[in-house]
């Protein structure tokens, strides 16, 4: 019999959470430490020492024996170094155990080991990292034992952001001030805080560890680079919602067990549309904590399938020809005191507040297109975006039915005068009940997608940091309220002058509204008419960050300085160049090692059997005609690996940067495809007892 788990008992159990610090902490260090949390305010020494020593004592009775500065570097995973509690020997044997209030403010890793786009050189080697206080600390279990993790940002010694979340906590003071103001305008005079909510649902795919370490692809870059599609895909649409195979369910009850106990709210698990694909989805949290927890997820998952037996893959398009696994980023913007800036209401056509802020985001997101779509740029999302799987590689909003009906009255005659309902849904079943229906359908094929309460930004890959694409929809937004607060803090007639903007602002940018199927060929087409970029790839995204739009307002709004900017370009285009290297060189290391020797002895035991068949005086033309074509592919991937090895080695000898990143792009990936053909190709005929590997139907169908 299974154990029974009582989530309300185990829930943030390892977590130096509120109710934990009340609890524990003097009841004014606790008072100012609350202050330093909703408001902002500096945190002194020995208010922290009293901090530090009291998470110290929890975390040691949780079994701790080290701690971390937990950060989030421009590498795309998480970083740590581990220190132990002990301070120093006693002259009793003893140790002594301590752990000081600027041990936990402040850390300092090597800034020169990690990417910083010029930022620090290797010989200037401080960097800090910082206490996100805002973001509680917690206790992992793991086979290092326990260790107390404090999550922090991380910063130069000059002061320039090296991660992912010292942006994202300045772009969060930005889109705070600006809904501030906004509220104000409207007679709100109790919210005292706007906060980004983010909820990332987070796609993954499991296949069985043995075969995972029988391909060297797999191991080096997290994806397939050869592979032909086994007799059954995901054409019947079975694996969506099915029921769930015992050996993936034990994995998902330990996931939410593990995730659970640090806080994260684990709530909905459930089968993908791909075979061996699922879905894990949390309640929203504050941006700046949905993000620690999405990192937590992802480190879960690769650890909790280790110990099954299995492997997650976190890759993007792990597999050609079946869909690939992305991130969906649920965006909404609440006050403190629980107001959702983004609920139309029952009569959104009513709701003048609500319609500022809607059509603010649509003059936001059309005026910063290239940027949204630049913060889901890697080089695995190049395989997915567009590929009638995931979002296309335009931007653009769906709103629905019922706000596409409001927009269209303000467009058309200037006043919204009434809203669409939802009505009820007959199930023409006696013994079913009517359902209320919504005012709207979804549409999967949107890249941001109004969904309720919330936009649904799909576009974001399943590797990535949600950090990047919500530091820029703040600031975005923060930018088009501030415009909006300028203009109507300096009208006469506030009622006539919002009136008056939000019917510009929905003129101006309706050609960003589109509620089609954004798969279609058309929608591309009408795209171009509309004037709205379709940015197909990493490299061709990275120029967004840069231009002087972009630089002007992180500026602007003290996200980002232009060094810190051009610094991430800069980082960008090296690891888009290392990654095409990676693969274009393990796609020769297999090509040179596995599949040519095991087709050159394929076609000698062919050879054998024609002559053999032959000396016995019967028909050998089949299997003649089988040898030819195993021999012209066998040429046609020797040829090809050649060619493929030579533009590697042209690209490796040039300077690091943005030409040599477009190389990797526009001729050594369309080599490794042509690498790629006629290998799987040649998979299809050569016998499997001879292939040296499992093929995508071993993967993915025997989990």
């Amino acid at each position: 019999m299974s154990e029974v788990i009582n989530v309300a008992d185990i829930f943030g159990e390892d977590v130096f959470n509120d109710s934990v610090m009340q609890e524990r902490l003097p009841k004014k260090i606790y008072r100012d430490l609350k202050k330093t949390i909703e408001e902002g305010k500096e945190l002194d020494l020995a208010t922290a020492d009293v901090i530090a020593h009291e998470m110290k004592e929890w975390a040691i009775e949780k079994g701790a024996t080290h701690y971390t500065h937990w950060f989030q570097p421009l590498t795309g995973v998480t970083a740590e170094k581990h220190d132990s509690f002990i301070s120093a020997p006693l002259e009793s044997g003893k140790v002594l155990m301590s752990f000081s209030g600027k041990e936990l403010i402040k850390g300092e890793p090597d800034a020169s080991s990690f990417p910083s786009g010029g930022l620090r050189a290797t010989f200037e080697a401080r960097g800090y990292t910082a206490w996100d206080c805002t973001s509680p600390a917690f206790v992992r279990h793991d086979a290092a034992g326990a260790t107390l993790c404090i999550p922090t940002a991380f910063c130069s010694y000059t002061g320039e952001a090296l991660d992912q979340k010292t942006p994202l906590l300045r772009s969060m003071e930005a889109i705070n001030e600006q809904s501030i103001r906004l509220l104000r305008l409207f007679g709100n005079t109790t919210s005292k805080k706007v906060v980004p909510s983010v909820g990332p649902e987070q796609e993954y795919f499991l296949v069985d560890g043995e075969k995972f370490f029988q391909r060297k692809d797999l191991i080096y870059t997290g994806r397939t680079l050869f592979g032909a599609m086994p007799p059954k895909g995901q054409e019947l649409d079975d694996h969506y919602f099915g029921t769930i195979r015992q050996r993936i369910a034990g994995f998902m009850k330990d996931v939410n067990i593990e995730l659970w106990k640090v806080g994260v709210s684990a709530k909905t698990q459930h089968n993908e549309v791909a075979p061996a694909q699922h879905e894990l989805a949390p309640i929203y949290a504050q941006a700046n904590v949905a993000v620690d927890h999405n990192h937590l997820v992802m480190q879960t998952l690769k650890r909790v399938a280790c110990q099954h037996g299995m492997k997650c893959l976190l890759h993007e398009k792990p597999f050609a020809g079946v869909n690939g696994s992305g991130k969906h980023n649920n965006w909404s913007l609440t006050t403190d005191d629980g107001r959702n800036l983004l609920d139309p209401g029952k009569t959104p056509h009513e709701n003048i507040q609500f319609l500022l802020v809607l059509t603010c985001i649509l003059r936001a997101v059309d005026k910063h297109a290239d940027l949204l779509r630049e913060s889901a740029a890697d080089p695995g999302n190049d395989h997915r975006l567009g590929a009638n799987e995931a979002p296309p590689a335009i931007i653009s909003i769906f709103l629905g039915e019922q706000l596409g009906d409001v927009m269209e009255q303000l467009i058309v005659t200037g006043e919204a005068t009434h809203s669409i309902k939802g009505g009820r849904l007959d199930t023409g079943v006696r013994t079913l009940p009517d359902l209320a229906k919504d005012a709207t359908d979804r549409n999967r094929t949107s890249p941001f997608a109004f969904t309720g309460n919330k936009f649904e930004f799909r576009m974001v890959g399943s590797r990535d940091s949600v950090a990047g694409p919500n530091v820029v929809l703040n600031t975005i937004v923060a930018e088009a309220f501030s415009e909006a607060c300028d203009v109507l803090e300096a009208a006469d007639d506030f009622g006539l002058a919002v009136h008056d903007l939000i019917k510009k602002y929905a003129a101006e940018h309706q050609r960003i509204i589109f509620n089609g199927n954004g798969y279609s060929d058309e929608w591309v087409k009408e795209a171009e008419r509309r004037g709205l970029p379709n940015i197909r790839s990493m490299v061709e995204a990275i120029p967004a960050l840069t231009t002087d739009k972009a630089i002007a307002m992180f500026e602007k709004f003290k996200v980002f300085t232009r060094a810190e900017l051009e610094s991430r370009a800069e980082i960008k285009y090296e690891n888009y160049a290392k990654a095409i290297n990676i693969e274009a060189r393990t796609m020769i290391d297999m090509a040179s090692k596995q599949f040519i020797p095991a087709v050159i002895k394929y076609t000698k035991s062919l050879a054998d059997t024609v002559i053999a068949v032959k000396e016995a005086g019967a028909d050998a033309s089949v299997q003649a005609e089988a040898l030819a074509d195993v021999t012209k592919l066998l040429a046609e991937t020797k040829k090809a690996n050649v060619r493929l090895t030579e533009l590697v080695d042209e690209a490796v000898a040039m300077e690091e940067g943005e030409k040599r990143a477009r190389f990797y792009y526009f001729d050594v990936v369309p080599a490794m495809e042509a690498l790629r053909a006629p290998v799987d190709k040649l998979e299809m005929i050569v016998d499997k007892e001879a292939w040296p590997m499992p093929s995508y139907g071993d993967l993915i169908f025997e989990v």
